[in-house]
């Protein structure tokens, strides 16, 4: 089973969190004056990439707050997990860690 380190709670098992999409994602500061492509486009457009993916979970069955997570979409693993107000952990600093 998948330990995923909830920044608030420690680690608990996979099934206690649900995935929130992708992290660090821009909103438009004014949504009303987007066309419908743009609009579209901040809905549903996303990265999908193969290896080091910034992402957003929710512990659903712990303390239900939101919080961010570097995946390695390869192996599956996480290397960080972080508070929302955080910025991005450096990657050269996560390189070679195995933190689940």
């Amino acid at each position: 089973m998948l330990l995923i380190c909830c920044p608030y709670c420690g680690p608990r098992p996979e099934i206690e969190f649900t995935y929130g999409g992708e992290a660090h994602i821009a909103r438009p500061q004014n949504p009303a004056v987007l066309d419908d492509d743009e609009w579209a486009e901040f809905l549903f457009l996303r990265s999908n990439p193969k290896g080091v993916h910034y992402e957003r979970w929710r512990h659903i069955h712990g303390c239900a707050r939101f919080f961010n997570a570097v995946r390695d979409t390869i192996s599956d693993r996480f290397l960080a997990t972080y508070e929302i107000s955080q910025p991005k952990p450096d990657l050269a600093l996560l390189r070679g860690t195995d933190r689940e």
